[in-house]
Parts: C-alpha cells; sequence; structure tokens
C-alpha cells in the first residue's frame, strides 16, 4: 500500500481535480469508495486505474495520477459505473472529463480512442448520423491502422452491411442543433 501525504498535495491540484468534477457536475465528497463501479465496469481489467481508483485520485487531488491513466481512454461510456452508483454519481461524465483533461493537456494515453471520438462526433455533426464505413474508413487513417479492415470490408460491401453510398438522418440541421446545444451545455467549444 502507498501513502500519501495529503498537505504535499499541491492547491493547483485540488483546483484542477474540482474543476474537472464541476464540470462532470459531480460532488467528489458523495463517493464513498464502495467499488460497485470498478465491480461492473466491462473495462475495469484492462485498466491501469479502474472509475474508482480515478475518483480516489480526484478526491485525494492527485490530478496528475488520473490524468496520466489510461483508463479513461479505455472507458467505453457504457454507463454501467453510473447507473450502479449508489449515489448517482454521473462517474461515465468524470470518466469524460478526465480524458478530455488529459487530451487538453498534451497526454496522448491511448490516441486511437480520441481519434475515434473525434470522427465519430464529426460524422454526428454532418450527417446526423455515422455512415459506418466512413467513420472506419478515417478512423483508420488518423489512427494510422490502414489496413484494419481490409479483409472484412469486400465480405461486409458483399452483404450489403455497408456500401459506398452516403446516408444521413431527414433533418441534418436538427441533430446539428441539438449537438451543438449538447456542447454548450457541456461547456465545450463547437
Amino acid at each position: 500500500m502507498h501513502t500519501v501525504n495529503l498537505s504535499d498535495v499541491a492547491v493547483a491540484d485540488r483546483e484542477l481535480a474540482q474543476t474537472i468534477a464541476q464540470r462532470a457536475n459531480v460532488n467528489l465528497r458523495d463517493c464513498y469508495q464502495c467499488g460497485k463501479c470498478a465491480a461492473g465496469c466491462p473495462m475495469a481489467d484492462d485498466m491501469d486505474l479502474s472509475p474508482q481508483q480515478i475518483m480516489r485520485a480526484l478526491q485525494m487531488g492527485l490530478t496528475e495520477k488520473a490524468l496520466s491513466a489510461t483508463g479513461p481512454w479505455l472507458c467505453a461510456q457504457c454507463m454501467v459505473c453510473s447507473t450502479r452508483c449508489p449515489q448517482n454519481i454521473d462517474i461515465t461524465k468524470i470518466m469524460r472529463e478526465v480524458r478530455r483533461e488529459s487530451h487538453a493537456r498534451g497526454h496522448r494515453c491511448i490516441p486511437e480512442s480520441n481519434a475515434f471520438e473525434t470522427q465519430f462526433l464529426k460524422g454526428v455533426k454532418a450527417d446526423g448520423r455515422n455512415n459506418e464505413q466512413y467513420l472506419a474508413a478515417f478512423y483508420n487513417l488518423r489512427s494510422g491502422h490502414l489496413a484494419q479492415d481490409m479483409l472484412s470490408a469486400p465480405k461486409m460491401l458483399a452483404k450489403g452491411m455497408v456500401g459506398i453510398g452516403k446516408h444521413s438522418v431527414k433533418d441534418r440541421d436538427a441533430v446539428r442543433k441539438i449537438y451543438e446545444k449538447c456542447l454548450e451545455k457541456d461547456g465545450e467549444q463547437k
């Protein structure tokens, strides 16, 4: 077990932890470390810090520990942790905010995760939905995995699972407005 002297934690680190929590609309003191979030997380076994450990690091003001962890980058945003939380803490939002802050500070724990999210959101904003073939193609280009889907693409085309045509929702402007409202609510830039 590692002992942490909390008096050695910088004020700026504690303030940053509080800023992250405020952006997620979460009170860090509500978490009493029951562990239900980590126990239900389908990705916890692959994370260096589970959702519970990320919450604890933020509670203690150990923001660099949270920001340099791969856990938030592996988070599937499935909301199991938030659903299981007896305190109704939106841990999924905390994981997302930690990942955003980590990215903003130049950490590239798992660049593919950020590349996928960026491309996914671009597709939603542009077409109101994602066209899987274009999402996969642009993701593969951005992540450097150029040949990743090379063998499955012809089979998917033959079975009609994907096509060359691009599809969008009927009212793209309505979806774009919803998208931009969500960004404003989360305090992000467009």
